[in-house]
């Protein structure tokens, strides 16, 4: 029975090292579907996703998934500090609970709680090692537990500080594009604004975004669940938005080259499709539903009006079809599992960008409202007064 408990607590520590090793340690993507990590999201994220599901308010439904990405790292840190104390907690009691306690019989209790001041190295003394093997396994588990704690040091700021570049460029998208962006409103605002000479210098910069995006969250699929400061902004919509761009202009926009929307947009699909694989989410089948014919009609007369020409021929219909076909299935997937809605291809009536609204003067309009309404009335009545006079 103690062969078989160390046998066992052995092989959790094995596995536990090389789930923190693939995770933490090793900077590429994972392709093996049995891990610790990918079944403990699996297993935790569905029921967070279920109860978002109930949440009818959009802001409280967006800020209760928001607390999932970095809750889920704690979580996951937990899992592996605990399950190295246990495993070693068996491993002591395998050997024979060879420690001292003051006016403690043995049990596999006493050889947890030695193991979880071992691991944490509190160094309280109350118990003892008191043998060869009981004083190396304390050491090896020391040795464990600053080691974990240094690896979780250099983790965290080297996730956040991707998290920071990805949403530093979202942030600066919301003044081209839109709240939520849109391909339409950037290619309408850059044309009003005599910019689309930069625009070739905006999609060199997405490209880098993409790989960067690519590269970040292949290593770290944690940062896929962080989401952006602003409810109506996300990096698939942002990313959404970067490939509509360069569908548009590879079709065909007058003055607009097409070479760096064709680099663009490769970089772009090929950061989407490879993040869909993380979670081995099928691609969905293209529906049209992100524009049907009349949402077409509609772009060409808004870029019309801008003076923005779109091609119109049958050709560039199918050239535009068949260049959405090789990524909304893979958006639309991302979309539904991530919970992260999909922008359109126009701009909503009547929608305002973030910098331009802060919740301080949303409500110092609504109450203001009241005041206002007090005026109109008070003038409306001067005014009749002085008519009747």
């Amino acid at each position: 029975m103690r062969i078989l408990a160390d046998l066992a607590g052995l092989l959790i520590i094995v596995v536990i090292l090389w789930d923190v090793f693939e995770t933490i340690v090793l900077p590429r993507r994972v392709t093996r579907r049995v891990r610790l990590t990918r079944g403990l999201y699996r297993a935790t994220w569905r029921p967070w996703r279920a109860i978002a599901h109930g949440i009818g308010n959009n802001k409280r439904r967006e800020k209760f998934l928001s607390f999932y990405g970095p809750l889920s790292l704690l979580m996951l840190l937990t899992v592996w500090a605990w399950s190295v104390v246990f495993a070693m907690a068996m491993i002591q009691w395998s050997i024979g609970s060879n420690v001292s306690a003051l006016n403690t019989p043995a049990s596999f209790l006493q050889d947890l709680y030695f193991s979880g001041t071992t691991f944490f190295t509190l160094g309280l003394g109350d118990i003892m090692p008191i043998d060869p093997a009981a004083r190396a396994a304390t050491v090896v588990e020391a040795s464990l537990g600053l080691g974990l704690l240094a690896l979780v040091i250099g983790y965290f700021p080297v996730l956040y500080q991707a998290f920071s570049r990805r949403e530093a460029a979202i942030s600066m998208l919301d003044a081209r594009a839109g709240t939520p962006p849109t391909a339409g409103e950037l290619l309408r605002r850059h044309r009003e604004g005599d910019g689309m000479s930069v625009l070739d210098q905006l999609l060199q910069d997405w490209e880098r975004w993409s790989a960067d995006l690519l590269e970040s969250h292949l290593s770290y699929p944690a940062l896929c669940f962080f989401r952006s400061q602003h409810d109506n902004q996300s990096w698939l919509a942002s990313l959404t938005t970067v490939l509509d761009t360069c569908s548009l202009v590879i079709v065909g926009i007058d003055g607009v080259p097409k070479w760096q929307a064709q680099l663009t947009f490769k970089m772009a699909r090929h950061a989407v499709v490879d993040i869909a694989q993380i979670f081995n989410t099928s691609p969905l089948k293209k529906d049209g539903s992100r524009m049907s014919e009349q949402d077409l009609s509609r772009l060409r007369a808004m870029l019309a009006g801008s003076n923005v020409a779109l091609r119109d021929e049958p050709e560039a219909n199918a050239a535009l079809s068949e260049l959405r076909l090789m990524y909304e299935p893979y958006i639309s997937v991302l979309s539904n599992y991530l919970m992260m809605p999909l922008p359109g291809w126009l701009p909503a009536a009547k929608a305002s960008d973030n910098w331009q609204t802060s919740a301080w003067e949303v409500s110092r309009r609504a109450s203001e409202q009241p005041i206002r309404k007090c005026m109109r009335a008070a003038g409306s009545t001067a005014k009749a007064v002085s008519r009747a006079e």
